[in-house]
């Protein structure tokens, strides 16, 4: 590998080691957090969690209130992926187990050996034995059966009059319970929002819909999308289908449970601060969280509107870049949407990979667990093998970067909860309570300075990829952690593993640059290891160029749990 000098800059991320909470002690402190005794304990946790530091710092900046990356060429509100330019079926798939994907559905589809009506029935039957199984999977939480047959019998009619609205009619898609789809309410993850249907699909779900894509149902999520963990002490717990003693990951928890079960091909999920890749990661998917504003959030739950988005986890390289090309593109609804040009796929198919110079930050990228490390870097020399150049980067100033993520996510939940406080505050789960306690001891001059640091760290960033074309790291700092019985129904706290879950996440999101999770293989115990592309504003085809590399040689495994719908 090619090591360059680079100017010395202190590395600045720790792992920590603070003390797990569940049951009575954690009843126990979101008590208290909430009671005018909250004062004994907030100095001690507000230090723990670096806000105290960052206070202290000399950030001179102006603050950047959204990471918008502008274009010289806007896309017109009509620009998009057209569908006849969709990937075709790989010419060669990856070793090991083969996922079904969306082409194995189209073509049982139009060479007649089962219809999309058949496979709504078989999937209904299989999400209804994976909620009965012991441990239940939890990765679908609501259907409405009438409501996808109806969908499954339009689609048959179609593909059998040869008018298939794309490659997707028929095909089970799961749709996270953060955004809008008809008939269903929007619970995110609660236990008391979503009293009634949504009234319109959100953009993402309308683009899939226009697609003929099957919408199977509503999929879990941790709850508001504040953990990453996927535990929901409401909705139940995914379990990952890996390990069915593991996590999933989250906040995405449902759609990476669907997808790695075999209920669908593709989900939609939503990442504020790694919410797609992480349990793209720990199931051993391909999770693509897009640049700022290249999918539109119309229609998704106004959690953390300055670091949120939305994107596809799917089964294959080639299944993310077909949602990429149904999902991507301007929107009306939403502003942020019409500052980027014409969505593209150009060469992400290109296996040649002389062209491109992979960035490393050593001792960011060897942060991780020993298994993690040793699967990522055998991988970086796959794509060496494959023509790529390594170069040593650094990246200053991730840690009060990883705090300016997190008051800026943690702050603006806040502020979208407060209207529930009087009422609901109680029907929160606990690690909810906890986290926007927290949060709700931060000030204006917090996110001011969080937002001033969002402007240093998009030139950081920037000044990087100016050298290379995309950052490498493992996606997580270790594999999928097991979920712990005392954490079973009412939650935990555990900052010591979220902190390693979150390590290589969170700046994509306040940089609002696309970040990629492919799968990099398996440890002994058989769970996923991922790792992570962050590439430039708007260049998603070649983050799926490095994925669909790395599909080329990681032998794929089998998951424990996992379902045949296209029989």
């Amino acid at each position: 590998m090619t090591n360059q000098t680079t100017p010395k800059v202190e590395y600045d991320l720790e792992s920590v080691e603070l003390p797990y909470l569940a049951g009575l002690p954690l009843r126990l402190l979101a008590a208290l957090l909430e009671s005018p005794l909250r004062g004994l304990l907030l100095p001690s946790l507000l230090k723990s969690a670096g806000v105290a530091r960052l206070r202290q710092q000399q950030v001179d900046e102006p603050p950047a209130l959204y990471p918008i990356h502008t274009s010289d060429e806007p896309a017109s509100e009509e620009d998009s992926i057209p569908l006849a330019e969709s990937p075709g079926p790989p010419a060669r798939p990856g070793p090991g187990f083969r996922f079904v994907t969306v082409h194995d559905y189209a073509e049982a589809y139009r060479e007649g050996k089962i219809t999309p009506d058949e496979v709504a029935h078989q999937a209904l039957e299989a999400i209804e034995s994976s909620n009965s199984a012991d441990p239940p999977l939890r990765a679908i939480i609501a259907i409405n059966h009438e409501d996808v047959l109806r969908q499954a019998a339009a689609s048959t009619r179609r593909i059998q009059e040869g008018r298939p609205l794309s490659i997707l009619d028929g095909v089970p898609v799961a749709v996270k319970d953060e955004v809008d789809m008809v008939p269903y309410p929007t619970t995110v993850g609660t236990a008391f929002l979503g009293k009634s249907p949504a009234v319109e699909d959100s953009t993402v779900v309308a683009r899939m819909r226009a697609a003929g894509a099957l919408l199977i149902g509503k999929a879990n999520m941790h709850e508001i999308g504040i953990g990453v963990t996927g535990l929901n002490p409401h909705h139940g717990t995914p379990r990952n289908p890996y390990n069915p003693g593991h996590y999933t990951g989250g906040s995405s928890s449902g759609p990476g449970a669907a997808v790695a079960s075999g209920l669908c091909p593709v989900a939609i999920g939503a990442d504020g601060g790694g919410s797609i890749r992480i349990p793209s990661s720990f199931c051993g998917l391909v999770g693509l969280k897009p640049t700022f504003g290249r999918v539109s959030e119309f229609g998704a739950a106004p959690l953390a509107w300055s670091v949120a988005h939305l994107g596809a986890l799917a089964a294959t390289t080639t299944d993310a870049a077909l949602a990429f090309g149904v999902l991507a593109g301007p929107d009306p609804q939403d502003p942020h949407s019409l500052h980027q040009p014409t969505p593209t796929l150009e060469g992400w198919d290109n296996l040649d990979l002389s062209d491109l110079t992979l960035g490393i930050y050593w001792p960011w990228f060897r942060h991780t667990a020993a298994d993690m490390l040793s699967a990522c870097e055998a991988l970086l020399s796959e794509f060496e093998n494959k023509g790529a150049a390594v170069r040593e980067v650094v990246i200053p100033d991730l840690e009060i970067g990883r705090v300016a993520h997190l008051i800026t996510i943690a702050g603006e939940m806040s502020q979208v909860m407060a209207r529930y406080d009087a009422n609901h505050r109680r029907e929160q789960g606990l690690d909810v309570r906890i986290n926007l306690a927290l949060a709700r001891e931060f000030t204006a001059r917090d996110y001011i300075q969080a937002q001033r640091v969002r402007t240093r760290m998009m030139a950081n960033f920037d000044r990087v990829l100016k050298q290379v074309d995309a950052i490498i790291t493992p996606t997580t700092g270790l594999p999928a952690p097991p979920i712990p019985q005392a954490a079973l129904p009412d939650g935990e706290s555990d900052l010591s593993t979220l902190t390693e879950i979150m390590r290589f996440a969170t700046p994509a999101n306040l940089t609002g640059l696309p970040a990629i999770s492919f799968p990099a293989g398996y440890n002994k115990a058989g769970l996923p290891i991922g790792m992570q592309a962050m590439g430039r504003a708007w260049q998603e085809n070649l983050l799926l160029r490095l994925a669909l590399a790395a599909e080329q040689v990681v032998e794929r495994q089998s998951p424990q749990i996992h379902y045949k719908i296209l029989q």
